[in-house]
C-alpha cells in the first residue's frame, strides 16, 4: 500500500509540477525568461523629468507629488522613444478623478472627496482644478475645514441646507482653541421638534411626528444620526 502511494505521488508530481521548478528557488526557472520577454510598457516617472521640467516643478510641491505620471497618462515607454509619434492621453472626462476622489466613508478622514452627482455636475474636474497641483479653487471655510468627514456625510443628507450653528452654539474661541471651547449640542427632544413636531410651522415636506408619543422617552439621536437622519 505504501509503495502504491509513493508511486502515485511521484507520478502526480511529474504531471503537475513543471520540470524546471526549484532550479533557482521556489519558482519555475523559465518564468524569468518569460518575464524578460514581456514588452516594456512603462517608462517610470523620472524619464518624464527630462522634457517636462515646468510640470515637474509645479507637481513636486502639489498634492499629487507622489502620484506617478503614468497613473493618469498611461504607459509611456513608446512615447519616450518617439514623443512625436505617440501622444499620451490626458484624462479630461469627469469620471476619471472620482476613481480616487468620490466620497467613500471608509477613505481616510481629510482625504479630498466629493459627491460627483452634486459637485458641479457635468463639469469636467480640470475646468476648476489644475491636475498637477489640484488645490481647491476655494479654501474650505467655517466648520468644513476641520470637520471634513461630517461635512461630506451631511452633503448626502436631508440636513444638507441646515447650517451647523442651527444645532450647535459655537463660541468664537472655538476657532482658536477648539478643544477648550466646545460647541454645544442639543439636549432635549423638543429641539428637534422645532422642525419635526406636527405642531411646527415648517414646510409640509419636512417629516413630522407627534413628539409626545414618537420614541417616548428616547432622545431623537438615539435612533437618528443627526448629520444623516434617515428614518430607521
Amino acid at each position: 500500500m505504501l509503495i502504491f502511494l509513493v508511486t502515485a505521488f511521484i507520478f502526480m508530481r511529474s504531471i503537475l509540477v513543471p520540470p524546471d521548478f526549484g532550479k533557482y528557488g521556489h519558482y519555475r526557472a523559465s518564468a524569468i525568461d518569460e518575464i524578460i520577454s514581456q514588452e516594456i510598457k512603462y517608462a517610470g516617472h523620472t524619464v518624464c523629468y527630462d522634457c517636462h521640467d515646468d510640470i515637474v516643478d509645479l507637481k513636486k510641491t502639489g498634492y499629487h507629488k507622489n502620484v506617478a505620471c503614468e497613473v493618469c497618462h498611461g504607459p509611456a515607454a513608446l512615447h519616450t522613444d518617439d514623443p512625436g509619434e505617440l501622444k499620451l492621453q490626458a484624462p479630461r472626462e469627469r469620471g476619471y478623478c472620482p476613481l480616487c476622489h468620490e466620497y467613500i466613508s471608509s477613505r481616510p478622514t481629510g482625504f479630498p472627496q466629493i459627491v460627483s452627482a452634486s459637485h458641479n455636475p457635468m463639469k469636467p474636474c480640470i475646468s476648476c482644478h489644475e491636475p498637477h497641483d489640484p488645490k481647491p479653487p476655494q479654501t474650505p471655510k467655517e466648520c468644513d475645514a476641520c470637520h471634513a468627514e461630517i461635512s461630506r456625510t451631511k452633503s448626502l443628507s436631508h440636513h444638507v441646507y441646515v447650517d451647523c450653528i442651527e444645532c450647535h452654539q459655537t463660541p468664537n474661541e472655538h476657532k482658536i482653541k477648539p478643544r477648550e471651547y466646545l460647541p454645544s449640542k442639543p439636549t432635549t427632544r423638543e429641539f428637534c421638534g422645532n422642525c419635526h413636531s406636527k405642531d411646527s410651522t415648517t414646510p409640509e415636506e419636512i417629516p413630522k411626528i407627534d413628539i409626545n408619543s414618537h420614541g417616548e422617552r428616547y432622545m431623537c439621536w438615539q435612533c437618528h444620526y443627526p448629520h444623516l437622519p434617515e428614518a430607521q
